[in-house]
């Protein structure tokens, strides 16, 4: 008898414990972390970029959690540095894929590591935000790949606006090796039929060149040259910029995005002065007028950046920024982490002011810049300015 009713007790309690198992694992679910994937170059030759990113997404997940999460959960960073070497950024992926199980991937410092990441998103069939400049990461468009800043293409039509009010034409182009130079040179050619540009010099150099007098000097003794661009990113610019100056070159000098930081002026020196190049508004955020809708953005990123790392802000860290608060907006459209309605919410979106401008995302269009939301910048007394 007490067999009986013991084995029955047990079937109750079990029965119990089966309809109340959603009470007690739903609290335990809600706790689960939703995780932020990233691979960044923090060290090495593009660490100028990594770094600023990394730190600010740590910065506002912080921020994030410590105003309650999303969704009722909080964040975590799962972040790998690739150094700007494209296989490991290939392997950190599979591995934020596979063995850390993140929700969404924001990342990817250079378009060498974006571009080895792209087809293992794509595969995954994973949110996948890039912080490198080439238009090749959106274009074709890839249904799980996103990007926040602004593209070569566009780079290369402000410099070319800029030319035509400048009454100048005829353009010498020195670019690197790398991955964004090669597209960024390569998009400069397409697009300057459009705005009457004839590209009259063509020179590169290699990523481990410390001088490229020999280059410039080809350029210089070109005829009929009236201003040169220097598609690229990293120390290469900075000694153009230099060696610019040293041969006594006086036409207007261009430089990419790629080095819209008080970085690059650091490193050129008094080379710098008079050098423009197109970016977002963020490094001359306090002397937009009141009027600027951006502003409010750009001042309180630019602010929070410094106030905490002590050291001076970059576009670059601002992509981050963007990248992380548009998958935040996203899972919250969403009203979920589940990676398709993600990735719906993300090509939906509208209206976001970020960093790098406002957002207008389509099936057509995963950044979402027009080039109204590049700004044309010029090195004046050590510092950037805009041109007015």
């Amino acid at each position: 008898m007490s067999q009986t009713l013991s084995t029955r007790s047990l079937r109750w309690c079990l029965a119990g414990l089966a309809l109340a198992a959603p009470w007690f694992s739903a609290p335990t679910l809600a706790q689960e972390p939703i995780k932020i994937g990233s691979f960044l170059s923090v060290t090495g030759p593009a660490s100028f970029l990594g770094d600023p990113e990394l730190k600010t997404l740590e910065m506002y997940i912080e921020r994030v959690n410590a105003a309650g999460g999303v969704l009722g959960r909080k964040l975590q960073l799962v972040s790998y540095d690739d150094a700007g070497d494209a296989e490991k950024a290939r392997t950190f992926a599979t591995r934020l894929i596979e063995q850390d199980k993140v929700d969404v991937i924001v990342g990817g410092s250079t378009t060498g590591s974006t571009m080895a990441a792209v087809p293992l998103a794509e595969k995954a069939a994973i949110p996948f935000i890039s912080l490198a400049g080439a238009v090749v990461i959106i274009e074709p468009v890839k249904k799980w790949v996103f990007k926040t800043p602004h593209t070569d293409r566009m780079a290369c039509e402000k410099v070319f606006v800029d030319l035509q009010a400048r009454k100048l034409s005829k353009l010498g182009l020195i670019s690197g090796s790398g991955g964004f130079d090669k597209s960024m040179r390569a998009e400069c050619l397409k697009v300057a039929p459009k705005y009457q540009i004839d590209i009259v010099a063509d020179e590169t150099y290699g990523a481990g060149d410390t001088d490229m007098s020999a280059q410039l000097t080809k350029i210089k003794n070109t005829a009929g040259v009236q201003a040169v661009l220097n598609p690229g990113f990293g120390q290469g610019p900075a000694i153009v910029t230099k060696n610019f100056k040293q041969l006594g070159i006086t036409v207007p000098l261009y430089q990419s995005h790629g080095v819209a930081s008080k970085e690059f002026i650091k490193l050129a020196g008094d080379a710098a002065e008079g050098v423009r190049l197109p970016a977002s508004a963020l490094l001359v955020a306090e002397a937009l007028p009141e009027s600027d809708a951006q502003k409010k953005v750009l001042v309180s990123y630019k602010q929070s950046y410094e106030g905490k790392f002590k050291s001076d802000v970059s576009t670059f860290g601002g992509h981050a920024y963007d990248g992380l608060m548009l998958a935040v907006e996203a899972m919250k459209k969403a009203g979920s982490t589940d990676k398709a309605k993600v990735r719906d919410a993300l090509e939906a979106t509208k209206g976001y002011m970020g960093t790098a401008g406002v957002v207008n995302m389509s099936a057509n269009d995963h950044m979402g810049l027009d080039l109204t939301a590049f700004r044309m910048l010029e090195v004046k007394g050590g510092n950037w300015v805009l041109v007015k």
